[in-house]
């Protein structure tokens, strides 16, 4: 009996995979088309920074303390055509970096970018993110921007990559937000109904896209929010397909942000890469009785009222890390008075009074944060 019981099983786990590695294989086809990112080759290192590559800055965030070592191994997955790659290595001057990506002709561009940029610390793999554990040895950083939302099982995606990840390992990720996409929503689906049966080309699909945003009233809400957020980087062909035309996209709330990352095997929480965005003060400060009942509901609570009552955000960052991570206690004062600080590396402008800083904010410098600054660099 328990034969005849198993055969509808595996059938149906069939019918899964095939439909699993169609999905995959309309992706692959997307970034064959229109490799991603599109950004320029340079025959240079990339300019400024960003801080969540910066393997000091991203371990000082998630702990409060820097790394023991600097000599770190970083895996970039789904590196694209290797834009954030290229940063990870000239930010990490002493780390190992990997970069994989399903798209060979992605894979090609990322090449021949760290190439000429002299990014040589850097070994590129054509292959998906689910087989991973074909690259021996565990990593420090896996950065993955913009890669999970497009998988056809992100759940499987996130655990593959968790059992990558060194023990006091940190993972940054990056995936869309439903709120502030919607209007994104609604023009795929209108661009998928007019393709019709060529769904899958596009070429095609940028085609449409096009006439129907040149078609469409000025007042209308969804060409008001393109220009608004999109216009200027969906110029180019590629930025817009990957926005209005991508085979397979998941888009997440709070909600089931949480319920991806419990999907991770033991992997906590570390924080938003954002803090500003979910501080509720900035909504709810006018109002102390509100704040008041804010605060007595759960972390992940304020963050689903913070996104409702502004839901402009786009997308979630956040940091993820395998225990034991160890972080920094300074309410201890003798430790404290025993630390060697140091200047945040991601920092643009400096040694002038006027700088940008980590998050590209632009700050002006009393006295004595210049004087402080000063002494740490000396």
């Amino acid at each position: 009996m328990s034969e005849v019981q198993s055969q509808p099983n595996t059938q149906q786990q069939d019918v899964q995979q095939k439909d699993f590695q169609k999905r995959s294989d309309a992706v692959a086809k997307l970034y064959n088309t229109y490799p991603f990112p599109p950004e320029a080759i340079l025959d240079e290192p990339p300019p400024g920074y960003n801080w969540r590559w910066n393997w000091k800055t991203a371990y000082n965030f998630c702990t409060g303390r820097l790394p023991d070592r600097l000599d770190a191994r970083i895996l970039d997955a789904g590196c694209g055509t290797g834009v954030g790659t290229e940063y990870l290595v000239h930010l990490n001057p002493q780390a190992q970096v990997i970069g994989i990506d399903l798209s060979e002709g992605a894979i090609n561009v990322a090449t021949e970018r760290c190439q000429r940029s002299g990014a040589d610390r850097v070994q590129f793999h054509n292959m998906s993110l689910y087989d991973i554990d074909q690259i021996p040895g565990e990593f420090d950083l896996i950065n993955c921007v913009g890669v999970l939302h497009h998988l056809p099982d992100p759940k499987r995606g996130i655990q593959a990559l968790s059992k990558k990840l060194a023990p006091g390992g940190i993972m940054h990720i990056f995936v869309y937000a439903e709120l502030g996409r919607w209007e994104i929503q609604l023009m795929q689906e209108a661009i998928a109904l007019l393709q019709g049966d060529k769904r899958g080309d596009y070429v095609d699909g940028v085609n449409v896209g096009r006439q129907v945003f040149a078609s469409l009233p000025e007042s209308n809400r969804i060409l008001k929010r393109d220009k608004e957020r999109w216009c200027l980087e969906n110029h180019l062909d590629a930025n817009f397909a990957d926005m209005y035309v991508h085979p397979q996209e998941v888009d997440y709330n709070v909600n089931t942000v949480f319920e991806l990352i419990e999907a991770a095997d033991d992997l906590e929480f570390v924080g938003f890469s954002n803090p500003d965005y979910w501080n509720l003060e900035r909504l709810l400060g006018q109002s102390p009785e509100m704040m008041e009942r804010a605060n007595r509901l759960s972390d992940r609570q304020r963050y689903r009222l913070t996104e409702v009552l502004d839901p402009e955000i786009t997308h979630y960052e956040f940091f993820l890390a395998r225990p034991p991570l160890l972080k920094a206690d300074w309410s201890d004062d003798d430790a404290l008075l025993k630390t060697i600080p140091e200047r945040n590396p991601c920092m643009e402008g400096w040694p002038a009074r006027q700088i940008f800083n980590y998050d590209y904010k632009i700050m002006n410098l009393d006295d004595a944060t210049w004087e402080f600054l000063s002494a740490c660099d000396g």
